[in-house]
């Protein structure tokens, strides 16, 4: 058991430094994403073959599989754009907004009856917000792209909750992936044209692009995910929650190491003590969810316990 929580740590330890990667890398963030899911879709499928899983779905499956597969392209360019456009740290600040918008969506999407202290902890999610951009008023619009790739990222997760019911997850993430990389390529001409400022697609690897690239797709998507599925077996989904809501965490505390070793492109992760403050208080709303939440079922069962008895 301990040797799960630990490869569980180091999976969350990986996703924290996605975003350290997307800074290495010289790629645009829309040719990254393309290049990340060609090459995450490439190794699934790999994956695929040696378990000897099945690979065809019924039609309609497969388009919403696709369907949503581009919602994660739009997630992970915003992500790496977010990461350019501001410091690493101020983008996983963004994104540790993740549990608000999920709150959020999940009533709306799902049919669920609105949680009081979700109410409470989203409230405290914005107070921490506020300390963060008013402490980083430089790095506003890319805590902002940051805040809207989380918000992609809540909306995947909630439509992925009810097809991961229906379909083995390596072959749901294969065709996710595989979506995500065809609309890139569909948007690519449009992008070229409009986005680029002229310069049109840059597909060319440079330097130790190779290899971040290649970690970001083989070991950070690939590898972590199977890995995390496999874990999921075993360990309870309260584990699992509390353990991945601390991927900023570990992304940040990354930066600020990259900081200290004086790495070049890592000089804007010195931030004010308002941004650490803020933080702190995004983070405490995202650990302490998981636990007011076990605890909020806990006392329902102990309810419904009770009334059974009566």
């Amino acid at each position: 058991m301990l040797k799960d929580y630990l490869r569980l740590h180091f999976i969350v330890l990986l996703w924290g430094f996605t975003a350290i990667l997307g800074k290495l890398i010289s790629v645009p963030p829309v040719e990254l994403v393309f290049w990340r899911t060609l090459l995450a879709a490439a190794g699934l499928a790999l994956l695929l073959t040696l378990r000897k899983q099945a690979w065809r779905i019924p039609g309609a499956d497969a388009a919403r599989l696709l369907g949503v597969g581009a919602l994660v392209a739009a997630h992970w360019i915003t992500f790496f754009l977010a990461a350019r456009l501001s410091s690493v740290s101020v983008c996983l600040a963004g994104m540790a907004t993740l549990a608000l918008w999920t709150s959020l969506l999940e009533p709306l999407l799902l049919w669920r009856r609105i949680r009081a202290y979700e109410v409470f902890l989203g409230l405290l999610t914005m107070v921490g917000l506020y300390l963060v951009s008013q402490a980083e008023l430089g790095q506003l619009l890319g805590l902002s792209v940051a805040i809207v790739s989380a918000g992609l990222s809540a909306l995947f997760s909630v439509l992925n909750s009810r097809l991961v019911k229906q379909h083995p997850p390596l072959r749901l993430t294969f065709y996710e992936m595989l979506g995500a990389c065809l609309s890139i390529v569909l948007f690519m001409p449009l992008y070229a044209r409009y986005f680029t400022d002229g310069a049109g697609l840059q597909l060319t690897w440079h330097g130790y692009d190779w290899l971040w690239l290649l970690l970001l797709a083989g070991v950070c998507t690939v590898y972590a995910f199977s890995s995390s599925v496999e874990l999921m077996k075993r360990l309870s989904a309260f584990v699992v929650n509390l353990t991945v809501n601390l991927e900023p965490v570990y992304g940040i505390i990354l930066a600020v190491i990259l900081f200290w070793l004086h790495v070049p492109g890592f000089a804007s992760e010195r931030l004010s003590g308002g941004f650490y403050l803020g933080t702190l208080v995004i983070l405490f709303s995202v650990l302490i969810h998981p636990v007011l939440d076990q605890w909020m079922k806990r006392r329902q069962r102990r309810a419904e316990a009770a009334e059974a008895v009566v």
